[in-house]
């Protein structure tokens, strides 16, 4: 007596443990939607994502509920009224899932594969924008330096820098105070060093850094560094999301057709016609 009380109650249990994962992937499968625009690319893209992340809750439940109606067919008690018979429509429930998330597969690979191309196009289009509004610049930076007023004005700049150098590398006790000042950034201290062994590199420094079509060309490979990576970055973010969705969907898919088409069939479902499907 008190083991099939136990039984009763864990199959009651059970149903209701799965009834109530299932109706959550739903709640939540609803509010998913919200705000509906199927027509976006990104929309369709995270409701997928968020669906097949939580597709093993309906199947949880459905295991669940099916544990339940093992343990009533282990009762031997056969005055205990059934009550509903929610195997079939789970099943048919379980059926639609299977090729809800066989569809997902596709469309997903599909929506990230051309959601990918557009951000790396936008990426493209900004590093070209950057690019010839850097050139814009150059061109008028050249036009202004042209004149003898700015070259000038530049040789001045060029001597005042060397001279600040020149000063430094020539007081030894500088010099040391520099090289052992945490405050001073490490490349700057191994560019002393340089300058101090060879004093030509520091005319070549100069030269670059005031020379603009050098620092243009500097500017130039830091876009297209950019603009690389960030190609790089968007095209591994596609490729991840791409196998986890659409190997976890088509793993989703598998599972949830073979729980619903072998258990119509064992119900008669799909045998006979019109034959009903009861539990006895």
């Amino acid at each position: 007596m008190v083991n099939r009380f136990a039984s009763v109650n864990t199959a009651l249990i059970l149903k209701v443990v799965g009834i109530i994962c299932i109706l959550s992937f739903f709640v939540d499968f609803l509010i998913l939607l919200l705000p509906f625009q199927p027509t976006d690319r990104g929309w369709q893209i995270s409701l997928a994502t968020a669906l097949v992340d939580r597709g093993i809750v309906p199947l949880v439940g459905l295991g669940v509920l099916f544990a339940a109606y093992w343990f009533d067919s282990a009762d031997t008690g056969g005055d205990r009224p059934k009550g509903i018979d929610l195997r079939f429509p789970a099943l048919i429930l379980s059926s639609i899932l299977g090729l809800m998330f066989l569809l997902i597969f596709p469309l997903h690979l599909n929506n990230v594969n051309q959601a990918k191309a557009q951000t790396v196009n936008q990426i493209s289009q900004d590093a070209e924008q950057a690019e010839n509004q850097l050139k814009g610049q150059l061109t008028q930076l050249q036009a202004q330096l042209n004149s003898d007023q700015a070259k000038a004005q530049l040789e001045q700049l060029r001597n005042q820098a060397k001279a600040q150098f020149t000063d430094l590398l020539k007081d030894d006790q500088k010099y040391k105070q520099a090289l052992e000042n945490p405050q001073v950034p490490a490349d700057q201290k191994e560019l002393l060093k340089k300058f101090k062994a060879n004093p030509q590199e520091l005319d070549k420094f100069i030269a670059q850094r005031t020379d603009p079509q050098g620092l243009a060309n500097q500017r130039l490979n830091q876009i297209r560094q950019r603009r690389d990576e960030a190609e790089k970055q968007a095209k591994d973010n596609a490729w991840k999301s791409g196998l986890r969705i659409g190997i976890s969907s088509l793993l989703l898919a598998i599972g949830y057709i073979i729980i619903g088409w072998t258990g119509l069939r064992s119900l008669g479902a799909l045998q006979g016609g019109g034959r009903k499907a009861a539990a006895r």
